[in-house]
């Protein structure tokens, strides 16, 4: 069972067929499945057997290429022992034709005859009696198994055998007879068929459509179908040379099957224009779908159709003018949707229904396709919202929803019939039965989800337009039937309503509780939408998503891979402090049995889920190390990292992490575990000295012996991987300074690897055991690493308190960069205060101001003005002062100055000035979340006034890229931020490139206070938008 790149099924056992939907690029795989096409078209059969002799050839090949000897070489022998196994085939043909005796030799269904006799026959009978008839009497045409021959003399053989024996056949008889009747009268219809088709192409009447499909069908290979294609396409071809031709809407018809079997038709174009010229509308509608299928915009007879259309645009009757509308829709181009536009104007005012409807829908592709022509429709659209007919209406709304979509202005405009949208939504809803429009008791479905859609559309951020709704919405939600799949239909697209206008809490939670209901449906596909609409609500209704947290739960047993996927998403959005404890027990239940694709992103997930709400350390280290035993193989690097960081950053639990670890890894097989084994031994070899000591919740002591013991179990495993060896190597390096009485034990474990094939574990192993050599000095190099202050998820980053800050957002178009207080200070509201030196800034909550958090006083007077940039005046607020936020920096105020300068050779600083020296520090992490890292490194300090220069640089340790990523940055109000055009906006993933750069400038607007720096950036990550945050309280290398 296959599936090819369209999605559909293929089950074959044929060979040819299975490498014919394998999609290979490797020019030896082409060459294995030409040989096997090549086969299938000359013999039919053997495709299987070609594919495997050509593999054993090329793996004998292989010895031979071992040994040196060149390609052409072998190729030569091969042709050399093709040529000797003809010569050798035909020998022995000539051998066995020279053999074959001249005398008749017995039919073999004769021969097996006498055999089954005699299987029946006594052995007496064998031996004193006559011989078979060798000639005896032949079996009746249809049976498989004949029948005895009288001839025989039977001996003393049984009689009731010989009558059940003659039952049975004449049973089978009648049933090959009766198949054999139903299957000649089927090939006797096919030849009549056939006959005709011949007798009417004698007589110049091409095939018919049905005929063409049959013969298609019939073939048994790609070769055979191709023939019959060709042949067929050569007949119209030689057909429309005749323009007098009666059969050409035949032809046209033969030509689009064949044009979807995926053969070329393009010769049919001008003939379809022909079609759509006559005056007969069985002629246009073949031509006009003809037009829809073969032409595209580069097609050059679009200037026939573009005549063509305009002429059956203004026809009398209203199926032409139909057909028109429909193929101006499927094909128009740029020009065509220019030049037709006023002529589909005309239509939408049109009084007939049926053309309105068509119009309006031929406007939505028009619309699409040129969106700058919808100002031509807006007028003759709004007239449409108030016509009784459901098609008009439903082409209306489709047309007024693109158009909202795609202009402000537009959506401005219509937003005024929300009152007559509302009523025409309210009277399908009170309507009684209406057979016309009727679809399991629920009156026009269609037309209610385009309503719904329309409304959503224009009551997004417009509190006027929701509350007109609002009670409508109520209506639907609450009186809609869910009993059949198209109640479902609505009250997922109500849901979508709800959630995107700003609807009253009441109606958000009605809503989520349709989702929770549809979390109960039997028909997976409904569980799966509202597990992934319920997904994207936790952000606008956090707590009564909650509510249905249980049933969530219970989707991780769902026997469904995508719903089981959404569900653990779900799972851990619903997560928080409270919760923690219960939803991480069912989770650990999910991972235990999950899918090896699952255990990656549930191991990540977790680490970040317990650092932020686990309530306590232990409890922590605990989970983490449950996870690791079950997630095995599959935990990512970087939670491995986290987890010797959590260790390291805790002096607290490093001896319970120690111990905790140890106990791990030692009471099973972990050898599928090597992510727990990694963090085990870089805790053992930090912390060994505590891992002897006595602990309180273990009452057995721990023995050097014990510890050595577990790293001469695991060290020269085959199946220890060589990322765990060398963890391990180092970690005996270290305990080879906190052990003493297993010292030489050690020291093999340390040098067992200095052979290794592994060039790094052999390094390790070399320059450990020199190391360990090296008397006291081993102690100093050995000792216990620094505290780890950064890890690669840093999930438990304290929120941005958004009073705070100025906030500056990059423009990656170029140009001048864009300040804004939207995203990062969530629109607070601004009023005036003063502020020495600067212009009046308004004012916040003092209790939130940051100089107040750390004692900070008042902002002494700047030297000089600043300028307001966009309005955005004190957005830290406090009664202490306020804070100006300054426009982008000019270019000429940004310059080196000249006199700056030094003398490089002025070493014992005799000069008046100084100049700026390379950045030698580290920098530090701005942003350090969701396998983002963010980079500052200060590039420039505070010199003579001018402002200072940062660079960020941002890199991506995702396995999927990243997108769309804004970065943006908020100061202290002593400072004003500027960020220049970022390099790019995407990531590449895993650290790879592309990588994004940026620079900034950091002007100091009043002295005597610190700089802080609060982060925030924004991205796309497989489909979804994700907002991180950070902090720096402390810039190295700037004043």
């Amino acid at each position: 069972m296959l599936m090819d790149p369209m999605g559909g099924i293929v089950r074959t056992n044929d060979g040819n067929a299975i490498l014919r939907e394998i999609t290979v690029k490797h020019p030896a795989a082409k060459s294995m499945i030409d040989i096997a096409r090549t086969q299938d078209e000359e013999t039919g059969d053997g495709t299987t057997l070609v594919i495997v002799l050509a593999g054993e050839i090329m793996s004998k090949a292989h010895v031979f290429l071992e040994q040196r000897i060149h390609p052409t070489i072998i190729i030569q022998a091969y042709l050399q022992a093709l040529e000797d196994m003809v010569k050798l085939a035909e020998t022995n043909k000539a051998r066995e034709k020279a053999k074959k005796p001249t005398t008749n030799a017995v039919p073999h269904h004769k021969r097996g005859n006498k055999n089954n006799l005699q299987k029946v026959a006594s052995k007496e009978d064998e031996e004193g009696g006559e011989n078979a008839d060798p000639k005896g009497a032949a079996p009746p045409p249809d049976a498989k198994t004949p029948a005895p021959s009288t001839a025989l003399p039977l001996g003393r053989i049984k009689i009731e055998v010989i009558i059940t024996t003659l039952f049975r056949q004449k049973v089978k008889w009648k049933a090959t007879a009766s198949i054999k009747m139903a299957t000649a009268v089927e090939t006797m219809i096919e030849k009549i068929d056939e006959v005709k088709s011949r007798l009417g192409r004698t007589l110049g009447t091409p095939m018919r459509l049905r005929d063409l499909i049959r013969q298609v069908r019939a073939a048994r290979t790609m070769a055979e179908e191709r023939a019959v294609v060709d042949r067929e396409s050569a007949n119209i071809r030689e057909s429309f040379r005749d323009d007098e031709s009666p059969w050409k809407c035949r032809n046209i018809a033969k030509l689009l099957y064949i044009h979807m079997l995926g053969y070329p038709a393009h010769f049919g174009q001008m003939e379809c224009m022909k079609l759509v010229a006559q005056p007969r509308f069985t002629d246009k509608r073949i031509g006009y779908l003809g037009a829809m299928l073969l032409l595209d915009e580069r097609s050059e007879v679009h200037l026939l159709v573009t005549n063509s259309l305009k002429n059956d645009l203004n026809s009398q009757t209203q199926f032409v003018t139909g057909l028109a509308l429909c193929t101006l829709g499927s094909i128009c181009s740029s020009e065509m949707c220019r030049d037709l536009a006023n002529e589909i104007e005309r239509l939408v005012k049109s009084s007939n229904a049926y053309i309105k409807k068509k119009a309006a829908l031929c406007a939505f592709r028009i619309v699409r396709k040129v969106p700058e022509l919808m100002e031509v429709f807006i007028s003759c659209t709004r007239s449409l919202l108030g016509e009784k007919n459901h098609g008009v209406l439903m082409g209306a709304t489709t047309l007024v929803t693109e158009m909202c979509e795609r202009s402000p202005d537009v959506l401005n405009h219509f937003k005024k019939l929300v009152p007559s949208l509302v009523r025409i939504l309210k009277n399908l809803l009170m309507s009684g039965y209406s057979p016309e429009h009727d679809v399991t008791g629920i009156s026009d479905p269609f037309l209610q989800v385009k309503l719904l859609r329309l409304l959503r559309v224009l009551g997004k951020d417009d509190p006027k337009a929701t509350e007109e709704m609002n009670d409508i919405l109520a209506q639907v939600a609450t009186n809609t039937e869910t009993a059949k799949n198209v109640g479902n239909a609505i009250l997922y697209e109500t849901v979508l309503t709800i959630m995107e206008i700003r609807s009253e809490s009441g109606l958000r939670v009605l809503a989520v509780n349709i989702l929770g209901r549809f979390l109960l449906n039997p028909d997976k596909n409904i569980r799966y939408v509202a597990l992934n609409t319920l997904l994207k609500t936790v952000a606008v209704d956090y707590q009564a998503v909650q509510r249905h947290r249980t049933t969530v739960v219970d989707c991780l047993k769902d026997p469904d891979i995508s719903i089981r996927k959404r569900a653990m998403e779900l799972c851990f959005a619903l997560i928080n402090k409270t919760n923690i404890t219960h939803m991480t027990k069912e989770i650990l239940i999910f991972l235990d049995t999950a899918d090896p694709e699952f255990k990656s992103e549930c191991a990540s997930k977790m680490y970040v889920a317990t650092e932020r709400f686990s309530p306590s350390q232990e409890w922590h280290l605990d989970t983490m190390i449950k996870v690791l035993e079950l997630a095995g193989n599959h935990v990512p690097d970087e939670v491995v990292s986290c987890m010797i960081q959590l260790v390291s950053s805790h002096p607290s639990i490093q001896h319970y992490a120690a111990v905790r670890l140890f106990r791990s890894i030692q009471a099973q097989d972990v050898t599928n575990a090597q992510p727990l084994l990694q963090v085990a031994f870089w805790s053992i070899g930090e912390f060994g000295d505590l891992l002897l000591q006595p602990s309180d919740d273990d009452s057995s002591r721990i023995e050097e012996g014990e510890v050595v013991s577990v790293f001469e179990l695991v060290i020269p495993s085959t199946l220890t991987s060589l990322v765990t060896k060398c963890y391990g190597v180092t970690a005996l390096a270290k305990l080879a300074t906190r052990f003493s009485s297993t010292l030489p034990r050690v020291q093999a474990l340390i040098g067992a690897n200095q052979a290794h094939i592994h060039l790094e574990l052999q390094q390790r192993s070399i320059e450990f055991n020199r190391v360990v050599d090296a008397g006291d000095l081993k102690f100093g190099l050995l000792e216990r690493m620094p505290i780890i202050q950064q890890n690669s998820l840093n999930a438990a980053a304290a929120p941005i308190d958004e009073s705070m800050m100025e906030v500056t957002t990059n423009s990656n178009d170029g140009g001048n960069l864009i300040t804004t207080n939207a995203d990062l200070l969530g629109g607070l509201s601004l009023d005036s205060n003063s502020m020495p030196g600067v212009q009046a800034a308004p004012s916040l909550n003092a209790g939130n101001d940051l100089f107040d958090l750390i004692g900070g006083g008042g902002i002494p007077s700047s030297s000089g003005p600043a300028t307001i940039a966009n309005g955005l005046d004190d957005l830290l607020g406090g009664a202490l002062g306020g804070l100006s936020v300054s426009n982008p920096l000019s270019t000429a105020n940004i310059s080196p100055n000249p006199s700056t300068n030094a003398d490089p050779f002025d070493f014992l600083g005799g000069g008046t000035t100084q100049k700026s020296a390379p950045p030698s520090n580290p920098g530090v992490m701005a942003l350090n979340s969701n396998g983002i890292e963010a980079k500052l490194v200060v590039e420039k300090d505070f010199i003579g006034g001018q402002p200072a220069e940062l660079l960020l640089s941002v890199v991506n340790n995702n396995s999927a890229k990243v997108e769309n990523f804004v970065f943006q940055a908020a100061v202290t109000k002593a400072y004003q931020v500027e960020l220049q055009a970022a390099s790019g906006s995407d990531l590449g993933l895993n650290g790879a490139q592309p990588q994004i750069t940026q620079r900034m400038r950091i002007k100091k607007v009043a002295d005597g206070q610190t700089l802080r720096m609060r982060t925030r950036a924004t991205f796309t990550l497989n489909g979804s938008s994700i907002t991180i945050q950070g902090e720096v309280n402390s810039l190295p290398g700037l004043s």
